[in-house]
């Protein structure tokens, strides 16, 4: 397995709206657990500090560091650079709290590019890039925080101006990275 001594932060996002689901993402249960807590667990043993970004003070009950974005209404992309900010390692695997179903196995594909001299990694799952399950430099952040100042906040555009490698993962691997953005979405996923 991966060497699990670190330099390395856990980032979760769990900032967005969830109009889609209708309820706070991070919270709902899967198996008695709540997604973050999946999240979380499978993290833990791969980094040295896991760090939540939410406005939300009800995450604080996980005993993770929680910050709010930095700029508000900005959506992942401010996320992502809020959590860059407050890192102190230079790698960070970066996840959205709707991925209730990643597990090591999928992270190690991003780990085993980890020593190679990109700024992100991310991965690509039917046909669609994953930017929030990737790993960041913590040097993207500046570039992060000039494109935002600009106006921009589209994670594509962010990710095509830096040295980003995209990993096509296998049919095996696709349903640990499944987004869950509805009731249907996890009522497919658990069935799959």
């Amino acid at each position: 397995m991966i060497n699990p001594s670190k330099n390395r932060s856990g980032i979760i996002l769990a900032g967005g709206k969830s109009s889609r689901m209708g309820t706070d993402k991070g919270f709902i249960l899967l198996n008695n657990k709540p997604f973050i807590q999946h999240i979380i667990d499978c993290l833990q043993p791969l980094v040295d500090e896991i760090i939540i970004i939410s406005n939300n003070a009800a995450y604080d009950v996980f005993g993770k560091k929680r910050v709010a974005d930095k700029i508000i209404n900005s959506g992942p992309l401010a996320g992502v650079y809020t959590g860059l900010f407050y890192s102190k390692t230079q790698n960070n695997i970066i996840l959205s709290c709707d991925v209730p179903f990643v597990n090591q196995q999928l992270l190690s594909v991003l780990l085993q590019e980890e020593k190679k001299k990109y700024d992100i990694i991310q991965l690509q799952s039917e046909g669609k890039n994953m930017p929030l399950i990737a790993l960041y430099q913590k040097k993207c952040a500046p570039h992060f925080l000039k494109l935002l100042n600009s106006g921009e906040k589209r994670m594509n555009t962010a990710i095509n101006q830096l040295n980003t490698k995209t990993i096509t993962i296998n049919a095996t691997l696709e349903k640990f990275a499944k987004n869950i953005n509805t009731p249907e979405d996890l009522k497919h996923g658990i069935e799959h």
